[in-house]
């Protein structure tokens, strides 16, 4: 329903003719609102969402003058509701919120409700991309081989996603092997501007995957949040937050010779955050963005959560609108696109002193040089020329400083693989006689034959037997081109691609025990390396395409071969991974390979040359070439103008306009997928899919939501110390048989083969919650020395203590009727926005997180699922109160909560001795205490969806 609150509904001319009505942000300036021209652009896109929804109950002309006013240093006390035009999903977290939805229609169904009234409000796009897993490379038939593994074990998912599709009018699905939601979103998803019902404004939105800020870069508003927020945004609420500070980055210079736009976003990365914008807005303004390709933005922007901004933001310009001209989009659609940025005052880029801003920031781009970021971390940067030197000081290092804590003297050690006999994923070497048509989705095979006649370890790329590998520390295991990061960005993939060339040209080779893959992020990459002619080269030094879609990135790099697998773990090295990616977090990429680094394209091709991290190519030849000779790394890295004139192939409208047209064409494997239908699941017996316990005993009548006064006598689950991820937390990877979700699933006659990983499995709680804190790398403190998901069960009869794992113990609490409780450092869920990491953290029974800082999207989705996120006031911590996870504790003045109060923990010792401390509740909004009476966001929405 329009309105013309502050006489702000205007019209705009279209170029085929046509009118549409907008709601112009000039007019509130016009009524003394403000300076609506000096606000920031990213604030002025939500100040017109909050202006067209105004509705006068959720949305009122408070909030509008609120945001209108927005002063750059004011305090932050007010909650924006933010309506966005759609929401996008990728299968990790868009199949758990399919299950939500589904088990909130079967709900409704059980109150004899109409449960067709849970649909999506706004457009809803899933992106498949999570579920492609690198088990052969190296081989010009690894796609292919990848896919029919993938749709052999998440057959059962893809049949769920495709009731999904029927059952819901406004769920549009992306399929596998199409591309990374991110790509996609910004190639094809992205609009610049909807037009509904006669209005025409912007396009926002929110996506349940961190790096949904990859959209920044075209001036969409928009950022990640966690399934269970983007329902309640689906199902008609307003996504709430904290009206920001945004802080101003001033780019100006531009890129030397030879560096990337990988090298500029590490350092972005490690800038920023430094700076504390966790939780901001960044929006970058200055001349020096003209330098900028939109792929280098869409880089930029992608790493947000790595710099713990909710945003980073690029504004409209002539740049933007040449990007979705080659990209495919209408000339209409385009010009209706300009029209309404230029009419409300949005177009170009900021100049200096034009806008006012939290901080601003500067940035020359002519000091960025050649890096990489790791070991264990993406902001922390190393020069090119230091990883070596980084590295080795690592080596020895203590573990309790992040290093790893061994001998200085092994460094050079050699290590030999041991035979054996056990069938691995090592494959052949690219057979070019092989048809190029067997790459496509299309290809089938029968899946069992071709599992059972993998090749051996010992079969080299050549097909001659390995008698055995020598190994060290700091050898490089993984070599893996991948992730949204970079492969949205032609100038690094066509760089990999040239040196690639170049290297083949000179005789280098890359070890065929190094792990070698290509996983782009959409298949116009593929189309414009083969067009350039650089795709054979890539494929000669192994990186033949594996998939498409996010693999090493985020954890999906399959096994190692098995006799380095062994040896690596026998001989406890310290082995390293280098990808193009975005995170690298501990036991991420591989569980066994404990150096991750992230790194341009071109770099991950030089250092699979290389062999080592050991080597420093900016002092030490690469390797011999086939004339005797050294081969340098200058010998083989592109210029840039060579890059330049292979652009050309990358900006192909036609090709996108193609590859967008139809996703199920020759798409054998998607379209033989059956699935069942309805309005309303019936919940088939499956280890994939299952009804989720979070609507039990569920009531329509929030006056039966009791919250108590207190939680008392609460024992600790765990005590963690800073920088524990989701990653951490969250169930990701491989599941072991011997880890209790393993047992689950023996018990359930799956076999180990078929285990498949965690992440295609988070549609079944069961699984899930048996693998929450269980990461091999997670140190809970009560357990001093320990890695992985243990802890101490205690009960009055256990003073000191039974070692088991948190999940075990987290049931027997549970059995006791004992409530549990948390204990954490800062940056406490930093990591990608992952709803397990909050849902299973509440089905292991906890009552309260307690820690000294939080990442913005976890300490929302604790709320979410009724836990409490407490924060310890500043000097304070689990540290400087001597809590070892042997006290009980309760936690005072929950019975009347509201925003950031202030609670008390009471500590009671063994001793008998008792301290009171006072901690900041963390419940940010008046939306979020209503979340947390009613036990969750999921239980608010369904109560409101039938007031």
């Amino acid at each position: 329903m329009t309105h013309n609150l502050f006489n702000s509904l205007s019209t705009l001319s279209l170029s085929n003719g046509e009118t549409a009505r907008f709601y112009s942000l000039p007019a509130l300036e016009a009524a003394g609102l403000g300076a609506i021209s000096r606000l920031p652009v990213s604030i002025r896109i939500v100040l017109e969402s909050i202006l067209r929804n105004y509705d006068d109950k959720k949305i009122t002309e408070t909030h509008v003058r609120q945001l209108a006013g927005w002063q750059s240093n004011a305090e932050r006390t007010q909650e924006i509701p933010f309506v966005v035009a759609r929401i996008v999903l990728q299968d990790f977290t868009g199949v758990p919120l399919l299950v939500d939805l589904a088990a909130m229609r079967s709900a409704a169904k059980r109150l004899g409700k109409n449960a067709e009234l849970i649909e999506p409000l706004v457009p809803v796009d899933l992106v498949v991309d999570h579920s492609i897993q690198v088990d052969y490379y190296g081989d010009s038939q690894a796609l292919a081989r990848n896919m029919e593994i993938e749709f052999q074990r998440n057959h059962e998912r893809y049949q769920f996603i495709k009731w999904g599709m029927q059952a819901f009018d406004t769920f549009g699905v992306v399929p596998p092997g199409i591309g990374i939601v991110h790509q996609v979103n910004l190639e094809y998803l992205a609009r610049g501007v909807h037009q509904k019902e006669g209005l025409i404004y912007p396009d926002t939105l929110v996506g349940t995957d961190s790096h949904t800020t990859m959209i920044n870069s075209i001036g969409v508003v928009g950022w990640g949040v966690g399934g269970i927020e983007a329902e309640a945004g689906m199902l008609g609420q307003p996504v709430y937050f904290l009206t920001p500070d945004v802080v101003g980055v001033n780019l100006v210079g531009h890129l030397q010779e030879g560096v990337t736009a990988t090298d500029l976003v590490l350092t972005v990365t490690e800038m920023l955050r430094k700076a504390n914008v966790v939780g901001k807005f960044v929006e970058f303004f200055g001349e020096g963005i003209a330098s900028l390709s939109l792929p280098d933005r869409a880089t930029i922007a992608n790493m947000a959560p790595e710099y713990g901004a909710t945003m980073g933001f690029f504004p409209v310009d002539e740049v933007t609108l040449a990007y979705f001209r080659y990209t495919g989009r209408t000339t209409e659609e385009i010009d209706a696109f300009e029209r309404y940025f230029r009419e409300q005052g949005l177009f170009g880029i900021p100049r200096q002193g034009t806008i006012d801003y939290s901080q601003e920031l500067t940035l020359n781009l002519s000091t960025i040089e050649s890096s990489l970021a790791g070991p264990k971390r993406p902001q922390d940067r190393i020069a090119l020329k230091d990883l070596k030197s980084t590295f080795a000081g690592l080596f020895s290092k203590p573990v309790k400083e992040n290093g790893y804590g061994k001998a200085a003297e092994v460094l050079g050690n050699t290590y030999t693989t041991r035979d054996s006999h056990a069938q691995s994923n090592l494959c052949v070497a690219p057979d070019s006689s092989q048809n190029e048509s067997a790459l496509l989705p299309g290809s089938a095979r029968n899946v069992a034959e071709m599992t059972n006649n993998r090749p051996t370890p010992q079969t080299a790329a050549n097909g001659s037997p390995i008698q055995s590998i020598e190994l060290r520390h700091g050898d490089i295991l993984i070599a893996a081109i991948t992730s949204c990061t970079n492969t949205s960005n032609p100038s690094v993939l066509i760089a990999a691609g040239l040196l690639a060339k170049k290297a083949v040209e000179k005789g280098l080779t890359v070890k065929k025990h190094i792990k070698t893959s290509l996983a782009p992020g959409s298949r116009v990459v593929t189309e414009y390396l083969r067009a350039a002619g650089l795709m054979p080269y890539l494929e000669q030094l192994g990186f033949s395409l594996a998939g498409y879609g996010c693999t090493t990135c985020i954890g999906n790099s399959g096994p190692l071969p098995k006799v380095v697998e062994e040896t690596v773990v026998k001989d406890d090295l310290v082995c390293a991974a280098v990808l193009s990616g975005n995170r690298n977090f501990e036991a991420r990429i591989h569980p066994n390979i404990r150096a991750n680094f992230l790194a341009s394209p071109p770099l991950v091709v030089a250092y699979a040359i290389a062999g080592s991290v050991l080597k420093d190519p900016t002092h030490e030849p690469l390797g011999t070439g086939k004339d005797g000779n050294p081969v340098w790394l200058r010998d083989i890295w592109p210029g840039s103008a060579e890059i330049e004139s292979m652009m050309k192939f990358a900006t192909q409208a036609d090709t996108f306009r193609r590859l967008y047209g139809d996703f199920t064409t020759d798409h054998t494997l998607w379209n033989n997928i059956t699935s069942a239908t309805g309005k309303s699941y019936d919940w088939p017996a499956s280890t994939y899919i299952a009804e989720p316990p979070f609507f039990e005993d569920f009531s329509l009548e929030i006056s039966q939501v009791k919250i108590a006064d207190a939680i008392q006598g609460a024992r600790a689950l765990a005590v963690f110390g800073d920088s524990v991820t989701t990653d951490h937390i969250s169930p990701a990877g491989a599941i072991k048989e011997s880890s209790p979700a393993g047992q689950y699933l023996l018990e359930h006659g799956v076999n180990r083969a078929d285990f498949n990983s965690y992440g295609s499995r988070r549609g079944n709680h069961h699984v899930m919650m048996r693998g929450t804190f269980a990461n091999v790398r997670i140190r809970n403190l009560m357990v001093p020395g320990s890695e992985g998901g243990v802890t101490l069960y205690r009960s009055d009869d256990e003073r000191n203590g039974k070692q088991m794992s948190i999940f075990d113990a987290a049931m027997q609490y549970i059995q006791d009727g004992m409530p549990t409780v948390v204990f954490a450092g800062k940056e406490y869920g930093t990591g990608s926005s992952r709803d397990w990491a909050a849902k299973g953290t509440q089905l292991l029974g906890v009552k309260a997180v307690i820690a000294q800082s939080y990442e913005r999207i976890h300490r929302s989705n604790l709320i979410g699922m009724g836990v409490l996120p407490l924060q310890f006031k500043e000097g304070n911590s689990a540290a400087s109160l001597g809590i070892q996870g042997d006290e009980r504790f309760d936690i005072l003045e929950l019975g009347n909560l509201h925003p950031q109060q202030e609670v008390t923990l009471v500590i009671h010792k063994q001793d008998g001795s008792r301290q009171e401390v006072k901690l900041l509740c963390r419940i940010d909004t008046a939306i979020e205490v209503d979340y947390y009476r009613h036990g969750g966001i999921l239980q608010y929405v369904l109560r409101k969806a039938y007031a």
